[in-house]
């Protein structure tokens, strides 16, 4: 089978399509013949060698959508040819407050998605949204799980809370974009340009603000009347612009750390509001069923931004960490 795979931390320019042997489910395990999977920042990190516990050689991917097509031992018959997209992660452990030590993703420490074929424990698969391509399905899991769990179960975002979106455009945030409106969430967003601010607001966003504007901390209280939750991946630049603005009682949900892991701001501008930063990352196995029960009830479908064969999966890497603009890359098979 190909697979996408990487034997050194020299870059997105080192990774390489490569022949692999097409592998066989053990006792309790499933073999998914991929359709279609995509590529997040993550595997821009791994490549960079910008990971904990970084193992080579490694077949990139945590994304995947497919069919069900061999067996392990002790696996019911009735999965087999089933049409399944598969939760990103393993042994999250039994605390939903957070993972266990030896919680891993696909595609790194654990063999990964943009191949052919990949193994995985039988607990790892759900059903295929019926309304959803595999190529929608497979632009899913990992941003469309971890802006759930952010915004659901640590944010606890309700119908009619005010919600601010600062850096709009990636996958953690166009999904969490979708769910907010969804919900019936009032909601906000930053972006680096207006046209991005524009796609945000055919989605449902009331408005927005440039954050390349130095001058928009004084804003975004106006424009948002004030703010309720926020859903931040890059929370260095942002972080003071926004938290004056929050509400009594504010969840700010930090998801990520894309332009730098140092912030700065006044515990005033905190205690006084009883408000909470929250960290977040992934979600449990709970969370991949509960926002695939409201992706179905709300018939949610991802943006894509543009899709490649497998062929050219390293074209799409580095689309993504040059071209991207809004939405999901995805690799079909």
């Amino acid at each position: 089978m190909k697979a996408l795979g990487m034997t050194s931390t020299d870059g997105p320019e080192a990774v390489a399509l490569e022949e692999m042997p097409v592998p066989e489910p053990g006792p309790g395990e499933v073999r998914v013949k991929l359709a279609a999977a995509s590529i997040n920042h993550r595997e821009l990190f791994i490549t960079r060698g910008m990971y904990p516990g970084m193992k080579l050689p490694a077949t990139l991917g945590c994304d995947g959508a497919g069919t069900v097509d061999a067996l392990g031992e002790g696996v019911s018959d009735a999965t087999l040819g089933a049409e399944v997209v598969l939760y990103p992660g393993r042994n999250w452990g039994p605390d939903r407050d957070a993972p266990a030590a030896d919680f891993g993703l696909l595609g790194m420490p654990f063999s990964g998605t943009i191949a052919d074929y990949i193994v995985v424990p039988a607990e790892n698969l759900a059903p295929k949204p019926a309304h959803m391509t595999f190529e929608e399905a497979g632009a899913m899991p990992l941003t469309g799980l971890t802006a759930w769990r952010a915004l659901m179960f640590k944010g606890k975002l309700k119908a009619g809370d005010t919600l601010l979106i600062s850096g709009v455009g990636g996958g953690v945030a166009t999904f969490g974009l979708a769910f907010a409106v969804a919900l019936g969430a009032n909601v906000y967003v930053t972006a680096e340009s207006q046209d991005v601010i524009d796609r945000a607001v055919s989605m449902g966003a009331k408005g927005g603000l440039l954050y390349t504007d130095p001058e928009w901390r004084r804003q975004v209280g106006k424009l948002t009347g004030g703010i309720d939750v926020v859903l931040d991946g890059a929370p260095s630049p942002s972080f003071a612009n926004y938290v004056r603005a929050i509400k009594p009682g504010a969840r700010i949900v930090i998801y990520g750390s894309t332009a730098g892991n140092e912030i700065t701001f006044n515990a005033t501008d905190i205690f006084l509001k009883s408000a909470s930063i929250v960290g977040t990352q992934v979600g449990d196995p709970q969370d991949f069923r509960d926002m695939l029960a409201f992706v179905d009830a709300h018939k949610i479908k991802p943006v894509i931004e543009r899709s490649f064969p497998l062929a050219q999966a390293k074209e799409a890497l580095l689309h993504l960490q040059d071209k991207h603009s809004f939405g999901k890359i995805v690799v079909t098979m």
